[in-house]
Formats: structure tokens, C-alpha cells, sequence
């Protein structure tokens, strides 16, 4: 079995492949220091939770936006798989699509996955909106070519930034609203609808303006932990694709070990 690992700013996600089935997916808090004998004493347990051992895996690859993570990931890849990984962007992994921008050296691994996942099902202009850590939006011509987007705060982020930078501002449950009303009552209810509802607001002008932009028929991709809550409260979005990274890392390694 393949074992995909994805190492994001907040999350370090594994996921068990059987083919193009995932049979298991895991989440840990990213820590760069976590050393490989640290993620195997969590993996080994998991594993055997879904009547697994560590022999399953004989394949592994990793995409990552957190270099420091690399290294330790690697390790426990050669020390308790027993293999070499492929790693996203490197090598036989080489993503294998134009990225058109400045500096493609700089563009996340995780945004060149989720393109290559979408481009594969959907062979047409793209905008993909990943809700992670930062909320980053990324075009992809009908041809599969990177050809840029946006990184916006991520509404966590932007919520942490309104308590931590003001003196009487409580904390808050992120939640939908419970009406559509923009004009609250309570401090509270201001609050969740200035983030909310800006939220939105952000998402579907962006999503316009950048319609605009390419002018072209064009598919909106939505991934990420948050999509399913902004989905509800917006028609901004074609699909809804929770496993797009993952799926990246999967046809990377699919097209790496072609024979």
C-alpha cells in the first residue's frame, strides 16, 4: 500500500492507499521536531486500530510546505518502511505541469497537488479554493499550467488576529450563522458576522473578479476543512473535493513509477 503523507503549516494528514481507494486517513499537529520514532509509536497504533502493521506500506510519498518537517518524514519513511520516499516537486515526483508565474520555486507543494488533482478530473479552466491555515486560491488553464491566484488570511487566522489585537473582544465559536441577517445585536453576533459573512463576501468577489480575468468558462474547486461550512452559505461553488491534496500525491506517485 502507499502511504501519502502531506505535511501542511497546521496539520501533518497520512493517508493509506489501496490503489485509488483510501482505506485510512490520519491527522497530527504539524512539529517539526517530531522525530521519525515519535510518528511511528502514533502510526503503529493507528495502523493496527484498522487490523494493519507497518508491512502494508511498501510505498511512500511526501509533499510538504514545511521544509524542517522533511527530514524526520524521511527518516521514519527509510528507518520503518524500509523504503526511499518520493517527495512532491523532486525527482521522479517532478510535478510534470508548467508553473507560469515569477517565482515557481516559491509556490506550496500542496497548491501544485490540488491543481494537478483538479486538472485530472476536470480538464478545463480552474480556480481552486483551498481553506487551510491561509485561504489560497489557484488557477489552472484548460491545459493543466499553473498560472497563479491569491493567498488571503485564513478566517481562523483572521479570527485570532481580531481577539488578540483588541482589549475587550471575547472569543468566539467559528459556527454558520443562525440567520442571514448582517445587522447584529449582541457584540458577539457582530463579530461572527463581520467574519462570516466578509468571508463570503471575499470568497464570491474574487471568484468574480478572477471569472473576469480569464474569460473563459471556468470550473470553482472547493477543498479544505472549512469548504463544507462556506458551501452552505454560498452557490460560488462547482465541486467540493476534500481529498484533492492527497489525490495530487497519488497520481504523482502514479505517474513517477509508470513503467
Amino acid at each position: 500500500m502507499l502511504l501519502a503523507i502531506d505535511a501542511g503549516n497546521t496539520n501533518v494528514v497520512f493517508a493509506l492507499f489501496d490503489g485509488d481507494e483510501i482505506k485510512a486517513r490520519w491527522r497530527i499537529a504539524t512539529d517539526a521536531r517530531r522525530t521519525a520514532d515519535e510518528y511511528v509509536v502514533w502510526l503503529r497504533q493507528l495502523l493496527e486500530l484498522n487490523a494493519l502493521d507497518l508491512d502494508a506500506v511498501n510505498a511512500v510519498i511526501i509533499g510538504t510546505v514545511v521544509p524542517r518537517a522533511l527530514h524526520n518524514l524521511t527518516v521514519l519513511s527509510e528507518k520503518y518502511f524500509g523504503v526511499t520516499p518520493l517527495v512532491a516537486g523532486r525527482g521522479a515526483a517532478e510535478w510534470g505541469i508548467a508553473l507560469d508565474v515569477e517565482q515557481p520555486d516559491t509556490v506550496g507543494a500542496d497548491r501544485v497537488l490540488n491543481v494537478i488533482a483538479a486538472h485530472d478530473t476536470y480538464k478545463q479552466d480552474i480556480v481552486i479554493i483551498d481553506f487551510g491555515t491561509a485561504t489560497t486560491f489557484d488557477v489552472a488553464d484548460y491545459a493543466g499550467a499553473y498560472k497563479g491566484g491569491v493567498i488571503a488570511p485564513g478566517i481562523n487566522l483572521s479570527l485570532d488576529a481580531l481577539v488578540g489585537k483588541t482589549a475587550q473582544l471575547p472569543r468566539i465559536a467559528l459556527e454558520s450563522p443562525e440567520t442571514d441577517s448582517v445587522i447584529g445585536t449582541t457584540t458577539e453576533s457582530q463579530m461572527l458576522i463581520g467574519i462570516f459573512w466578509g468571508y463570503v463576501a471575499m470568497i464570491e468577489g474574487l471568484v468574480a473578479r478572477t471569472k473576469t480575468q480569464i474569460g473563459r468558462p471556468t470550473k470553482i474547486i472547493a477543498t479544505g476543512g472549512l469548504a463544507v461550512l462556506f458551501d452552505e452559505h454560498t452557490d460560488v461553488f462547482d465541486h467540493l473535493e476534500s481529498d484533492l491534496t492527497l489525490r495530487g500525491l497519488l497520481i504523482l506517485y502514479q505517474r513517477a513509477t509508470k513503467t
